[in-house]
């Protein structure tokens, strides 16, 4: 009985801590973020400004964002911060994301803008061949997961 017990708590331990390393670690490796004065900065060119809110239908405790999105043809940008996590992408679609199956139906329509890589603040440069007033929705995905982080609709 005392081996049984030894081989179910060292692996509950050994779990919990594979989980925390998988949280810990994006943080950890993280450049640093943009300040608030380069995120405000953006702010003064952004033709459009949406909110990442947490009670969206997709986000829960560990899978959420908040704070203004700020979008031009150059940069998008969030003055706010992002539940932390592995591998996140940006998005723009052609409609408002709201769970996971909304991001995997509309997928096809969309175009993946760059890496998220910070957690409280970015800045993600936009390629010259995306046209942001294409598209109205600002969508965070994890791709590692395939997990909805977040969206906010920007027109």
């Amino acid at each position: 009985m005392k081996k049984l017990l030894l081989l179910v708590t060292h692996a509950l331990a050994a779990g919990l801590g594979f989980a925390l390393g998988i949280y810990a670690l994006p943080i950890l490796i993280a450049p640093p973020a943009p300040t608030s004065a380069e995120v405000s900065a953006e702010a003064g060119a952004s033709s459009y400004k949406g909110q990442f809110r947490r009670d969206l239908k997709g986000s829960d405790g560990l899978h959420w964002g908040e704070g203004t999105v700020l979008v031009n043809a150059k940069r998008i940008g969030l003055a706010g911060e992002l539940a932390p996590g592995p591998d996140y992408k940006l998005y723009l679609s052609p409609e408002f994301v709201e769970t996971e199956a909304d991001f995997l139906r509309l997928k096809p329509n969309m175009v993946r803008v760059g890496d998220v890589k910070t957690f409280k603040n970015f800045l993600v440069p936009v390629p010259a061949a995306i046209d942001p007033s294409r598209y109205n929705t600002v969508v965070i995905w994890c791709e590692t997961f395939g997990q909805f982080i977040t969206a906010a609709k920007y027109r």
